[in-house]
C-alpha cells in the first residue's frame, strides 16, 4: 500500500501523519454531514476560550480544519439551498427565508448519492420557505419540522417522521440525534449510507438544554470594541449600518427589546454545548462499530452571527463575522490529522466535494468545486482566489439592503443596491476587523474599479441578472450633499417604540 506522508500544521496535537492513498481507500465511504445553525466560525473550543467543544475539537485534531470557510449568502434558506445544490442563490432561486420554490430542474446532491446506491437520511431543520416539513427528493428516511421548529415542545409542535407527524417529545437537539442514531442502527448493512443531520441550534432565541442552563455562569463574556457607539467606530461606515444599531438587528434595540447581549451570547454558548454532545454520540457510535476508516464526517455552520460587531447582531450583511463559518472534515485514512486549509472554501463546495468523495459525478452543473484535494494537502493551482457574496433585501427585515460583495485574500468590496449610501472596501490583511473604509481613498481607485468589474462579471456569468437586474458600477454615483443644506431626515415618529412593545406581533405580517 502506498502512503502519502505529510508534515502537518500544528493544531491541538503536534503530530505528523501518513495518509492512505485515495486509490487504496474504500470506493464508497459512508458520509455524515452535520449542519449547525448560526454558528460563528470562531464558536469552536480550540479557537475560543469562552466555550468548550471537545468533540468539535476532536474533529479538528484528527481531521482537517478549513480556516477560511464562507457562505455565499448569510441566511438560513439560501445558504442551505446552496449546500444542497452547489449553486448560488440567484441560480437555485431560494433567495430569502420566505416561501419560494427552487428554479425548475434544480437537483439536490443526495439524489445523486441515492441513485448511486447510497442509503440516505435527512434529520432536522429543512427550512426552505416558512412552513413546510414535507419529505424532499433524495432521502429514503425523513425527519423534519416546519420552519424554525422549537427547542422545547410547545402545544401543537410536531415532527414529521416519514410522513407521520408525531408530537415533539424533548429538547430538539437531543431528539434529532435520537432519530439519527435510530436510523443508523437500523440501516441496511452492506450498503454505504449518507446521513444529513441538520440542527436547529444555535438559532435564536437560544435555549440551552436543562443540563446546560448553568454552564459558563462564571465565564466573562466580552463584547467587541466595534460595538461601542463612537465616532471612530462609524467613521466611513454606511448610514444604514449606524441606523441599524437602533433596530431589530442592532445592539440598542435588539429584537425590539432590552436584550443583554452578553447574556444572550452566554445562552448561545450553552445551546451549542448540546450540539457538541450530539457530535460526540455520533463519533462514539462510529468508533464502537469499527467503521472510522470507512466513514467521513463533515461538520459545518449555515452562516455566521454577529454579537455586537459594528453595533449589529444576527447575520445577512457581508462583514466577516456574518459570512465565515466553521468547517471541519474527519476522514481517517483519507485526510491528514490536524491539518489546516487556508484557501477560501464555501457552502457551494459541499455538494461537489461529498459527491467526489463518494465517487459520484454530479448530474447537473454546480458553481462549487471539490475541496478534497485541499484536504489531502495537494497543491491546487486553479483553486478560487475570490469569493462572491450576495444578500437580497426582504420586507420582513428591511434594515439590511441588497448586498453584493467580492472577497479576496487581500481585499473585500461591498456594494449596495437600491439605496443612497456609501459602498465599502477593506484591506483584510491590515484591517481584518473591517474598520477603515477605503472606498473613497484615491490610492485604491484601481482596486475598486477592478473589483467592481469582477463582481459584475461573476454575477453575469452565473445567471444572476434575473433576480436583481443591475449594470456594472463604474463609480460612486452623484451621491454628495452640501454641509450648508438640509440635515439628514429624522425617522418618522411612528417608527419609535419602547422596548418589548405589546403590539409587536401586529408588525410582523
Amino acid at each position: 500500500m502506498r502512503k502519502l506522508c505529510l508534515t502537518l500544521i500544528p493544531l491541538l496535537i503536534p503530530l505528523s501523519a501518513c495518509v492512505q492513498d485515495p486509490a487504496d481507500a474504500p470506493a464508497r465511504p459512508n458520509i455524515i454531514f452535520v449542519l449547525t445553525d448560526d454558528q460563528r466560525h470562531d464558536a469552536l473550543g480550540f479557537l475560543n476560550e469562552e466555550i468548550r467543544t471537545p468533540n468539535m475539537d476532536r474533529l479538528a485534531a484528527q481531521g482537517v480544519h478549513f480556516r477560511n470557510a464562507f457562505v455565499t449568502t448569510s441566511l438560513c434558506s439560501p445558504s442551505r439551498a446552496s449546500i444542497l445544490t452547489g449553486l448560488y442563490a440567484h441560480t437555485h432561486g431560494i433567495v430569502d427565508n420566505l416561501q419560494r420554490s427552487l428554479s425548475p430542474g434544480t437537483r439536490f446532491f443526495p439524489q445523486d448519492l441515492q441513485a448511486a446506491g447510497y442509503q440516505t437520511a435527512f434529520v432536522g431543520k429543512w427550512h426552505m420557505g416558512l412552513h413546510g416539513d414535507e419529505k424532499q427528493p433524495g432521502f429514503d428516511y425523513w425527519v423534519s419540522f416546519a420552519g424554525q421548529g422549537n427547542y422545547f415542545p410547545v402545544d401543537g409542535s410536531t415532527i414529521n417522521v416519514n410522513g407521520n407527524r408525531v408530537p415533539q417529545q424533548g429538547y430538539i437537539t437531543d431528539e434529532l440525534t435520537d432519530y439519527a442514531m435510530e436510523w443508523l442502527k437500523g440501516r441496511e448493512l452492506g450498503k454505504p449510507f449518507f446521513l444529513y443531520l441538520s440542527h436547529k441550534a444555535v438559532h435564536a432565541d437560544f435555549m440551552p438544554a436543562e443540563r446546560h442552563r448553568e454552564l459558563y455562569a462564571d465565564v466573562e463574556i466580552r463584547l467587541p470594541g466595534s460595538s461601542a457607539d463612537t465616532p471612530e467606530n462609524y467613521a466611513g461606515k454606511p448610514m444604514w449600518v449606524r441606523n441599524q444599531r437602533n433596530s431589530w438587528h442592532g445592539v440598542d434595540f435588539a429584537y425590539h427589546g432590552d436584550l443583554d447581549i452578553r447574556e444572550y451570547k452566554r445562552n448561545y454558548n450553552r445551546a451549542l454545548a448540546a450540539v457538541d454532545d450530539s457530535l460526540g454520540r455520533l463519533l462514539a457510535w462510529i468508533d464502537d462499530q469499527g467503521i472510522a476508516q470507512d466513514t467521513i464526517v463533515v461538520f459545518m455552520g449555515d452562516n455566521g452571527f454577529l454579537f455586537g460587531e459594528h453595533g449589529l447582531i444576527d447575520k445577512r450583511n457581508a462583514y466577516e463575522e456574518s459570512i465565515r463559518v466553521p468547517l471541519l472534515a474527519y476522514a481517517p485514512g483519507r485526510f491528514p490529522a490536524g491539518a489546516v486549509v487556508d484557501e477560501m472554501v464555501a457552502n457551494i463546495d459541499i455538494a461537489p466535494s461529498l459527491l467526489a468523495l463518494a465517487g459520484v459525478t454530479p448530474s447537473s452543473p454546480v458553481h462549487g468545486a471539490d475541496f478534497g484535494p485541499l484536504a489531502r494537502g495537494e497543491n491546487v493551482h486553479d483553486w478560487r482566489s475570490e469569493l462572491y457574496y450576495e444578500y437580497f433585501w426582504n420586507w420582513v427585515f428591511p434594515q439590511t439592503p441588497t448586498t453584493f460583495a467580492l472577497r479576496t485574500d487581500d481585499f473585500k468590496i461591498v456594494q449596495y443596491h437600491g439605496i443612497w449610501d456609501t459602498d465599502e472596501l477593506y484591506d483584510l490583511r491590515s484591517d481584518p476587523g473591517e474598520m477603515r473604509n477605503l472606498i473613497g481613498d484615491p490610492g485604491h481607485k484601481l482596486v475598486v474599479r477592478q473589483m467592481r468589474q469582477r463582481l459584475y462579471s461573476l454575477n453575469l456569468e452565473t445567471g444572476g441578472q434575473p433576480q436583481v437586474p443591475y449594470t456594472i458600477k463604474e463609480g460612486h454615483g452623484l451621491r454628495f450633499r452640501t454641509p450648508d443644506g438640509a440635515e439628514q431626515a429624522e425617522f418618522p415618529e411612528s417608527i419609535y417604540r419602547q422596548p418589548n412593545p405589546p403590539d409587536i406581533e401586529d408588525y410582523k405580517d
